[in-house]
């Protein structure tokens, strides 16, 4: 018999909708059933890519004598955290507080208030490695529910009054300095490995933010760490040489053996900095990382409305990177003989293996020189293993649709077109902005979630905001002022909603959401950079296109809001430290006035587009309506381009030389 599971969108919570756990999904019924009965909740959250979310299913929920103890005693939840990330934030916070570690799966239980009063993440069945076992636990916690009340009731009030504590800003009175900025760069330059690149030790995670600022900011020795880092997840078993594309990040410090989920949101943002290591360096390798990861989310995240699924998994017929490693007998068979030979010397495949049961994870790092391939036949070999690939079991898919990490791929595919000058790019990215606009889009209401044509969860801030960057990337793709238009319908929907009026910055909920026990304002830039760094960047951006002083003045405010916490713990901060560095920068505007089809507007965007230009706005009009075109029409049947740089303007130019020759004195490439 399926439980209260199986009315749901969610991938991952279908995965459990057969379990003998009596699981309800996050809502009112499941609530109100728990204060009528008068029983603890016990909340588990995870999502679909998790590898340890199947142990713990596999191991406990599947098990018939866990279930008989958590229908007793308890109304079990299951959450989504991609659907759901304020739950998964506030929750989060609870088990760090608790144990002071964080991850999933994440377990919790609380009270039928919602407040939290024990915690942890993955639990075996029976007491194993010094973790106690899940049957003990949950009797123990039922007991306690039953015997001591009071107490436990009284613990769960004190935790969630540290935690809204804990969450409190304190906003700082003035705008951040170089201070801040330097000090990041500083603790960057200690923790960055020389040999493997990347910064800190095993497990390693892909730093995009961390990336972005060294590029943007640092100096010729901070960019040539960026570059190492990039080279070194390229060249390692965490890209997937055959079919594009990065893992969610490296178990070992080499870059080597990755957990092998992929993500949508590492994904886009990856591919942007490959990009922008491209406009840096002209280096064609950055690009052609950049284009197999494009592609990838083309041709295997790509749903057929135009959005983009969230990720794949790790595990395949029932084990971890089944999909993804090979022996050197599989090479050859896929091969054959002379060229499966030559694959396996240039990438790394042994007889003795480097992961399980003998196989190799494909990368390129431990090669001997001489083994290499020539490009040709490096691509050609590469696609035609590829294919074999395919034949396999391929890992399961989460092909929900979420807002945020859509705006992510669309920034991503605009960026892609811009650089690469690939028409497919820009096709991608208008059909994901139509479909955001077409199915998200309901009543002047943004929703996040997408599945199979029905959509569901008003959005967050992250949503709001990254899929209003999108748009500013696309309208810099296209030059269709409709983008900018939602755009700013959007923009001024975050202010409404989600902005803090008196001290800055923006809360991630609305006001008006009533199964939270307080709302959050996030600021830690993680995997995906927080809200508040989506939101003031967004802003500041658009605020440029549109001279919207409320915008600007609101992306500031945030940076203000939070410089105490950056000047305390800038790694925290990197994505944010991004906008503060944008905001530093004297202002670099590009119009140019004339048809974006014309061919002389299309040699000067590639002037532009060629050029590592941090922090550029641009913008092509054939009308004075936009406000960066005021009063700068066509001189007589020819384009012109406008570049100010800060307040001070240039006199307007007509050939892509000329403009050339005005942005010569934006940073250099290396």
């Amino acid at each position: 018999m399926p439980n209260h599971l199986s009315e749901s969108l969610s991938p991952y919570l279908l995965q459990h909708a057969h379990n003998p756990v009596d699981w309800h999904p996050w809502g009112e019924a499941a609530l109100a059933r728990a204060r009528a009965e008068q029983k603890p909740i016990f909340l588990s959250i995870g999502y679909s890519a998790c590898h340890w979310c199947h142990v713990m299913e596999r191991e406990s929920f599947e098990n018939p004598a866990v279930a008989e103890v958590l229908n007793a005693h308890f109304v079990s939840i299951k959450v989504d955290r991609e659907e759901r990330p304020d739950l998964d934030d506030l929750y989060m916070d609870a088990v760090q507080t608790l144990t002071g570690r964080g991850g999933w799966p994440m377990s919790v239980w609380l009270t039928p208030d919602l407040q939290p009063f024990y915690g942890g993440t993955y639990f075996p069945p029976e007491p194993r490695g010094g973790m106690p076992g899940f049957v003990p636990l949950l009797k123990r916690i039922s007991q306690l529910w039953q015997e001591e009340r009071a107490g436990v009731v009284g613990h769960a009030a004190a935790l969630a009054a540290e935690l809204r504590r804990q969450a409190t800003v304190e906003a700082g009175s003035t705008q951040p300095g170089d201070a801040s900025l330097d000090s990041a760069l500083d603790q960057l330059r200690r923790g960055f490995d020389a040999r493997w690149g990347g910064f800190g030790p095993a497990p390693k995670f892909p730093q995009q933010m961390a990336v972005d600022l060294l590029l943007a900011r640092g100096t010729g020795a901070d960019r040539a760490m960026a570059l190492r880092t990039l080279d070194a997840m390229w060249e390692g078993g965490m890209y997937d040489h055959l079919g594009g594309g990065f893992a969610r990040y490296s178990v070992d410090g080499q870059w080597l053996v990755p957990h092998f989920e992929k993500m949508l949101y590492d994904n886009a943002q990856l591919a942007g900095c490959y990009l922008t290591a491209f406009q840096a360096t002209g280096e064609s390798r950055y690009a052609a990382v950049a284009t197999e990861t494009l592609d990838y989310l083309l041709r295997d995240l790509r749903d057929p409305s135009g959005g983009f699924h969230s990720s794949e998994d790790a595990d395949s017929e029932g084990e971890e990177g089944r999909f993804y490693a090979f022996t050197p007998a599989e090479v050859r068979e896929a091969l054959g003989p002379t060229d499966g030979e030559r694959f396996c010397a240039a990438f790394g495949i042994t007889p003795g293996g480097n992961f399980e049961h003998g196989a190799s994870v494909v990368h390129r790092f431990s090669c001997a020189r001489e083994a290499s391939l020539p490009e040709e036949e490096d691509q050609r070999l590469r696609e035609k293993l590829r294919l074999w690939r395919d034949r396999r079991v391929r890992p399961g898919k989460d092909d929900k649709v979420l807002a945020a990490w859509n705006g992510l791929a669309l920034s991503a595919l605009a960026r892609g077109y811009q650089v690469l000058g690939d028409a497919r790019y820009l096709e991608a990215a208008q059909a994901c902005a139509t479909f955001l606009h077409t199915d998200l889009w309901r009543e002047g209401r943004l929703l996040r979630v997408w599945r199979q044509g029905r959509a569901h969860t008003s959005a967050f801030l992250e949503d709001h905001a990254a899929v209003v960057e999108g748009l500013v990337d696309l309208f810099e793709a296209d030059f269709d002022p409709a983008w900018l238009r939602w755009a700013e319908t959007l923009g001024e929907a975050m202010l409404a909603r989600f902005h803090d009026p008196v001290d800055g910055g923006f809360y991630s909920t609305e006001a008006d959401q009533p199964d939270l026990l307080f709302r959050q304002k996030p600021g830690f830039d993680n995997a995906i950079p927080s809200g508040n760094t989506l939101a003031s960047r967004a802003l500041l951006r658009l605020s440029r296109h549109l001279q919207r002083e409320d915008f600007r003045s609101a992306a500031e405010g945030t940076l203000q809001c939070f410089g105490p916490w950056m000047a305390r713990t800038p790694r925290a901060f990197l994505g944010l430290l991004g906008v503060l560095d944008l905001v530093q920068r004297d202002p670099l505007d590009v119009a140019l006035s004339g048809h974006p089809e014309d061919p002389i507007v299309q040699d000067m965007l590639k002037e532009v587009h060629r050029r590592f230009l941090p922090g550029r706005v641009l913008s092509v009009s054939g009308d004075q309506l936009l406000p960066l075109h005021e009063g700068r029409g066509l001189s007589p049947g020819r384009p012109l381009a406008f570049v100010c740089r800060g307040r001070t303007c240039a006199a307007p130019v007509g050939t892509s030389r000329e403009l050339g020759d005005l942005l010569q004195d934006a940073p250099a490439p290396m």
